[in-house]
This record gives C-alpha cells, sequence and structure tokens, in this order.
C-alpha cells in the first residue's frame, strides 16, 4: 500500500560513533523523501564525526576512521540537510528514541536553527515491536518476505524502513494511512524533550520525568530550587534537553 500523504515524509537512517544520543556523533546518514505524488528523492552521505570510531562499533556498521577521513564535518552539510528536510514528516526504525534525537543534538552544535517540533514523526520499530515484536532484519523478513542484505548499512537500512511501513498498511486494517495517526500510534507519550526527561501532565503542564522532582512542574522546580537548573546545564544531558528547560525557564520568567 502505497502512503497517502499531505507532505513530504522523510526516512532516515544513521550510523554513529555509539548509542550516547548526548555525545556520539554520525557517521553516516541517508534519508529518503517521499513526495504526495510519490516521487523519491535519496541524501546518502558519510560524515566525519571529529572523534575516533571504535573498533567495536566499526566492527557493526563497518565503517573505520580511515572511511570517514576525507568526509565533510556534519557543521558542513548541516545547511542543506535543513533544506533537504524542510516542510518534511520524519520516519524510521527507532527513529524516536535515536536517530531523531541525535540528528538534533548535531544541528545544535551548529549555527543551524531547525525546528523538530513543526513535524511529526513515525517509527516503525514502534508499530512493529506493538503488533510483533522483532527486530529490523525480521520485520524485513515478515513484512516484505524478503531478507536484508547489508544491513547495518545507513541506505539499506533506510529502504527497508520505507518498504516496511507500506507492508504494514497493507497488513494492518486498523492502521490508518495517515501520517498524523500514524505517528500517534508510534509516539511513546506526552515527551517534551526526545530523551523524555520532560514531559506533559494530564493537564498539559511541563513536569520532570526522572529524579527527586519527578512529577513536579519544572517551572514550579526552577521557582522553589534555582540551582536545579544550573545542576542539569552543566550535566551530561542531551543538548536538546537543556534547550527546552531554558524555553521553560525564559518563558516563565517572562510571564512575572
Amino acid at each position: 500500500m502505497e502512503l497517502k500523504l499531505k507532505r513530504p515524509i522523510v526516512f532516515l537512517d544513521l550510523e554513529t560513533t555509539g548509542v550516547n544520543v548526548a555525545s556520539d556523533r554520525i557517521v553516516e546518514i541517508s534519508l529518503l523523501k517521499i513526495s504526495p505524488n510519490g516521487k523519491e528523492q535519496w541524501m546518502t552521505t558519510l560524515v566525519n564525526p571529529e572523534m575516533p570510531i571504535p573498533p567495536k562499533v566499526t566492527a557493526l556498521h563497518g565503517i573505520s576512521d580511515a572511511d570517514v577521513a576525507k568526509a565533510p564535518a556534519f557543521r558542513e552539510i548541516a545547511k542543506n540537510l535543513a533544506s533537504f528536510l524542510e516542510g518534511c514528516d520524519l520516519a524510521g526504525y527507532n527513529a524516536v528514541r535515536f536517530d531523531i534525537p541525535v540528528l538534533a543534538e548535531e544541528f545544535l552544535r551548529t549555527d543551524i536553527d531547525f525546528n523538530f517540533r513543526k513535524r511529526r514523526y513515525v517509527d516503525v520499530q514502534v508499530i512493529f515491536h506493538k503488533k510483533e515484536q522483532r527486530t529490523l532484519s525480521a520485520a524485513y523478513q515478515f513484512y516484505c518476505r524478503k531478507e536484508l542484505e547489508n544491513a547495518h548499512s545507513a541506505e539499506a537500512d533506510t529502504a527497508a524502513t520505507y518498504e516496511i511501513l507500506k507492508s504494514q498498511l497493507d497488513m494492518y486494517t486498523d492502521l490508518e494511512n495517515d501520517v498524523e495517526k500514524l505517528a500517534n500510534f508510534s509516539s511513546f507519550g506526552n515527551n517534551v524533550d526526545f530523551a523524555g526527561r520532560i514531559i506533559l501532565d494530564e493537564n498539559g503542564v511541563e513536569v520532570f520525568n526522572f529524579g527527586k522532582h519527578k512529577g513536579k512542574s519544572v517551572e514550579q522546580v526552577f521557582s522553589e530550587e534555582p540551582s536545579y537548573y544550573s545542576w542539569m546545564m552543566n550535566g551530561d544531558f542531551p543538548l536538546y534537553t537543556k534547550k527546552v528547560l531554558t524555553e521553560i525557564k525564559l518563558r516563565a520568567f517572562g510571564n512575572k
């Protein structure tokens, strides 16, 4: 079943130096843009992470320091990436918890102001896990009846993810062919930041989702314990989480 689109959607997959959203970097990015008229457009490139790639990670995705030595750094391709993604929804496999947060961190390290809040996110892995509980290769075999060759190649994984979503729409009649509804189905809840450190409560108020202040209003905590903001800003939290915290703090200051 082909996707019914009101605006373009970009399927993405990243290969990275590791799995720490806050500190690891992209070494390869592959994007597949699907337009409402069905046109497909690819953008795939190696990226110099400007840090060593651990040998155990190279063993997984096959990308070494030598492979990326002459590749552009993320800051050199950020403007073109932002342009490619402009006006698009995003989709991927485990993208909501990993690929999109990592991409957000990379953009925040540059001077490119890319707004991640203006788009919907469809996570094929979430749909798969809610329905079948498998891995990407198993999902490809299960839904598309094909072996996933060259797994852990960003482009192969991206293409497979797109095919899986179309097959999921064919298989599950209760899945509506609408990006907004697919995004709602594959969401992890009311996260305000990608890491889920801040969520919306039942009243739509931003509250902490961890630590000693779990369940408390972020604005209230910052008002009663101003040092908590400084602690988080100096801590090992993702840049996007810190960006959200700063926005909340500035908003509260402006309302005084």
